[in-house]
């Protein structure tokens, strides 16, 4: 039977070759979940079979139930009728499968009946859905709302919503955009108003393109303080669909038609507060969104994934002039660069998991006081700040390159199969429309760039080069790849200090430039090990040297130019007054 997970042999050589002791050390509390819960894993062996059955159980279900029905759930689309949403069938179904299977609390703590698993395995998760169907991913993926409301809500909150998030009672959504603030929510109107005599919070205002807005359960940005401008005077909140809250269209959208997207109105709705007043944004929203972000990578690779397979098996079959299409070269490095791009996103995007898995685990640890009773926890401790720091500074790269990897994949997916790749005889055409809003939502490309480029120039990623080029250094990985990467810091190290030396706006103008050569870099980093472990991986690592390094020079030359056209002469460029 097919499988997603088991299936996949790049997924199963990060699984089994990584060493995420740590990482499990921490979301375990040192193994002391054994003694408080059945099934808890009593040691790492333990824990890394439970992660393997956990998505070997989601990767069957993923390639023989779900990915079945997505077709149909395309063609089909979510409901509206009368003020209700209802999803296609196939959606329904794959929901009772989740459910069913126990999968719809893969982080949350044992307590509330979650399964208490690292963003490593969820993020591992949600690519499987993703190839499976896209669209699913919007709704399963949306367990980071849970997250924050076991981060930040009371224990009230915690108890009466977190066992029905596992249990898969409930679907979620986060409400944050509205008509007039979209990437800028520090513009939110919707007004959250406290009634001194109830004790109790009502909403009332309008939010727009909300994801799954129909749930059962929603999370709110609202202004509480109605004389405080910008994020200062915004709060966040939990509410739930009801008599007040109204769903007044559903869009109508190129792709991911099994994911209603809402536009919702507020009369008075009720509502509790989340955490403290005046840090909605700052502190719980921002949290949400990197959480969210790290998500959609991995729906950019889950999505890439499915349009390689049906890409690399119609070039196998497709015969001309006497023999298989990727016979033909042009062909052979279309597939070889879509591979290679597919695998470098999913080391990114792991990468990012297990730095926030170690930036969490500390910091939580540290806060409880158990961190001190690990082994080795006085040094987890003093490296804390510095995997909050990288974690963040990967979270927006991840979104960025994953998802315009899954838009380049899926783009050369449907001109592999060229005019078959155009009808819907083949799920490749859907893949393509899927992958496009990837670029988009939950921060737009650009805005990964901006979020992204900070930490560039503050020296963040330079430092981690350096680690990583040590610990390749002492594992023996090949000198002329390490000597190539040395190559490209340097000159990429040439372009920070020049941006360094130049206005806001300049370094605004090049950011993705800056960005992108960073990212090829690191990526080059994260193909040294599995080159290290098999003749394919160093042939994908070779390649990568070769086709995809000599970027970063000219990414960084462009940025040592100095050219500033399109911040001095647009009127000029774009032949407008």
């Amino acid at each position: 039977m097919p499988n997603f997970f088991t299936d996949n042999e790049d997924i199963q050589d990060y699984v089994d070759n990584t060493d995420l002791r740590d990482v499990v050390m921490l979301c375990e509390r040192g193994y002391a979940e054994a003694e408080e819960f059945d099934f808890a894993p009593a040691d790492y062996e333990d824990a890394m079979d439970n992660y393997r059955r956990v998505l070997g159980v989601l990767g069957e279900l993923a390639a023989e139930f779900i990915a079945p029905r997505a077709a149909d759930v395309d063609e089909e689309g979510a409901h509206f009728e009368d003020g209700t949403v209802t999803y296609a069938r196939g959606t329904q179904e794959a929901l009772a499968q989740l459910r069913k299977a126990d999968l719809m609390g893969v982080t949350l703590p044992r307590r509330y009946g979650g399964l208490n698993m690292p963003v490593l395995i969820y993020t591992i998760a949600i690519e499987l859905v993703s190839q499976a169907d896209a669209s699913l991913m919007n709704l399963f993926g949306l367990q980071d709302i849970a997250e924050t409301i076991d981060a930040f809500a009371s224990d009230e909150i915690k108890d009466r919503y977190l066992p029905m998030f596992c249990r898969g009672e409930v679907t979620s959504a986060m409400a944050l955009t509205e008509p007039d603030a979209g990437s800028d929510l520090t513009a939110v109107q919707l007004r959250a108003s406290y009634d001194e005599q109830t004790g109790a919070w009502r909403l009332n205002g309008v939010k727009r393109f909300i994801t799954n807005g129909c749930a059962d359960v929603l999370v709110v940005l609202a202004r509480s303080e109605p004389d405080v401008d910008g994020a200062r005077g915004l709060s966040m909140f939990v509410c739930e669909k009801g008599l007040g809250l109204v769903v007044r269209r559903i869009e109508e959208k190129l792709g991911i038609h099994g994911s209603p997207t809402c536009e919702l109105q507020f009369n008075d709705v009720p509502a509790l507060l989340v955490g403290q007043r005046r840090r909605g944004l700052s502190t719980y929203v921002a949290s949400m969104m990197n959480g969210a972000r790290l998500a959609i990578a991995a729906q950019g690779v889950g999505i890439a994934q499915a349009a390689l397979e049906e890409a690399l098996e119609y070039a196998a079959q497709r015969e001309q002039f006497g023999k298989s299409i990727r016979q033909f070269p042009a062909v052979r490095q279309m597939l070889g660069d879509m591979h290679m791009k597919v695998e470098t996103s999913r080391l990114l995007t792991y990468e990012t998991a297990l730095a926030v898995d170690m930036a969490d685990g500390i910091e939580h640890l540290r806060t409880t006081g158990e961190l001190g009773e690990l082994p080795g926890g006085a040094e987890l401790a003093e490296q804390g700040r510095w995997w909050t720091t990288l974690a963040r500074a990967l979270t927006p790269i991840a979104k960025y390159y994953a998802t315009e990897m899954c838009n380049e994949v899926a783009y050369d997916s449907l001109q592999v199969l060229a005019g078959s790749g155009y009808m819907r005889d083949y799920d490749v055409e859907r893949h393509y429309r899927d992958a496009r809003i990837t670029t988009i939502y939950e921060g737009t490309t650009q805005i990964q760039h901006n979020a992204a480029v900070g930490y560039l120039l503050r020296g963040t990623l330079e430092q981690r080069y350096g680690q990583l080029h040590g610990q390749m250094e002492a594992d023996g990985a090949d000198a002329a790849m390490l000597e190539a990467l040395r190559a490209a810091r340097g000159r990429l190290g040439d372009a920070v200090d020049y941006a360094n030396g130049q206005d806001a706006e300049f370094r605004d103008l090049h950011a993705g430039k800056l960005v992108e050569a960073a990212t090829l870099i690191y990526n080059g980093y994260l193909l040294l090990p599995p080159a290290m472990r098999s003749p394919h991986k160093q042939a994908l690592a070779e390649n990568y040297v070769a086709e995809v390094l000599p970027r970063v020079k000219m990414r960084c030359d462009q940025v040592l130019s100095g050219s500033r056209t399109y911040l001095d002469r647009m009127p000029e460029l774009l032949h407008y007054e």
